[in-house]
């Protein structure tokens, strides 16, 4: 009975540290949300006041994982949370897997308008390479995103 209890016990605990997980990830609806209420910030409050807030971390567009980031259609990188990566073009920007996650996020700007799309990236919570959902969306000829990583 004791070895019962002990097993419960312990299932009990691994469901808990699942959720806490869980909830210290931001969702693929909040990373929408996230670069809707973006463009709206940046409609209301124009490009340079924007652009820094979207680049402050901690700041008023960071939520857990989930950060907004903005590019020229051309790649250029005009706001992130890693100043490492503002101010430089990203086109050839590969993920972990090869892929060019900048070009394709351009072409989708330019093709769709807005949409999701899937690349490996550093999750800054977790400190590993991690499956990123994006979503993209543009306005004034700049693309907005924001992505949901998975667990691996």
């Amino acid at each position: 009975m004791k070895q019962l209890l002990t097993l419960i016990a312990c299932l009990a605990m691994g469901l808990v540290s699942i959720r806490a997980d869980a909830a210290d990830r931001g969702t693929e609806a909040e990373a929408e949300a996230l670069v809707k209420r973006a463009i709206v910030y940046y409609q209301k409050q124009g490009k340079q006041k924007a652009l820094e807030e979207f680049s402050k971390s901690p700041g008023p567009f960071v939520d857990r994982d989930l950060y907004v980031t903005v590019l020229t259609m051309e790649g250029d990188s005009l706001a992130h949370i890693n100043p490492k990566m503002r101010g430089r073009n990203m086109m050839e920007f590969r993920d972990s897997d090869g892929k060019y996650a900048i070009k394709e996020r351009t072409q989708l700007a330019q093709t769709q308008g807005k949409g999701w799309h899937e690349f490996k990236f550093f999750n800054p919570m977790t400190k590993k390479v991690e499956t990123k959902r994006n979503y993209v969306d543009t306005y004034d000829n700049l693309v907005f995103s924001a992505g949901a990583f998975r667990p691996e």
